[in-house]
């Protein structure tokens, strides 16, 4: 039965990455609006911003950078699955001999290539705007680790998003608050530069615990509690969307 599980989810996946690449604008769209903030930040404001810290913005700003790619990439999950969904396309591979869980877990597969296909894009470009770390190959990979962790959170919520929706613009819409999320983190600036309500929404909201969690393993710091702060909502939240999502699925097909 997994093994069955495996190979219908991966013939699906194969299908979807065909579709992403003979459209890779996707991609590089997902990436442009996270790199121009970076230049904004960087090159018009960043040098108004104390950060209280002696490393460069370029290196503070990053990790809220790179979920605000994330929160972008994820809106193209639930476009796709809307767009199978209106076209029939679920419908039909619902009726041959394959497993029902292959038909999401495909596009959140999908979905986790291409955001880290835009993430090493943007990741690039900080690199060329002076971005720079000591970070052990460790570090990188735990790094790496809390960036795909958030990616299959957010995406099981695009599942929902795309399986709820009733218009194209619907599907997507969901999208907005995580991109504006970051920017009341400690994303851009400290937490405790902002009015006290501000402060204490920043303080426990889940994308500043992520933030503070890479830009410590990129700086080679201790990440001290974050982690495991992050770790809880994270799981927390990939555990219920996923939930939600195959309740909505069953609820629709049956």
């Amino acid at each position: 039965m997994t093994t069955h599980v495996l190979a219908d989810t991966g013939a699906l996946t194969h299908r979807s990455l065909r579709h992403v690449l003979r459209s890779p604008d996707t991609i590089i769209t997902t990436a442009v609006t996270p790199i121009a903030l970076m230049l904004l930040f960087v090159y018009v404001l960043g040098g108004a911003i104390d950060t209280g810290s002696t490393e460069s913005y370029v290196d503070y700003m990053l990790p809220g950078i790179l979920l605000i790619t994330i929160a972008s990439g994820v809106a193209y999950t639930a476009y796709r699955l809307f767009s199978d969904l209106q076209g029939g396309i679920v419908e039909r591979l619902r009726s041959m001999p394959i497993a029902r869980s292959s038909v999401l877990w495909a596009h959140v597969i999908t979905s986790l290539v291409a955001t880290l296909a835009s993430v090493t894009i943007v990741v690039g470009v900080a690199v060329l705007m002076g971005f720079r770390t000591e970070a052990s190959v460790g570090a990188w990979l735990g790094a790496l680790g809390i960036l795909v962790l958030v990616t299959l959170a957010l995406t099981w919520i695009a599942v929902i998003a795309g399986l709820s929706a009733k218009t194209v613009d619907g599907a997507s819409a969901f999208s907005y608050p995580l991109i504006f999320l970051p920017f009341i983190s400690s994303a851009f600036v400290p937490t405790d530069s902002m009015p006290g309500p501000v402060a204490w929404f920043a303080e426990n909201q889940p994308m500043t615990a992520v933030v503070d969690t890479v830009r410590a393993l990129f700086a080679q710091e201790p990440v001290g509690s974050d982690i495991w702060v992050a770790l809880a909502w994270l799981v927390g939240i990939l555990v219920a969307g996923y939930a939600v999502a195959v309740v909505v699925y069953r609820r629709r097909f049956g």
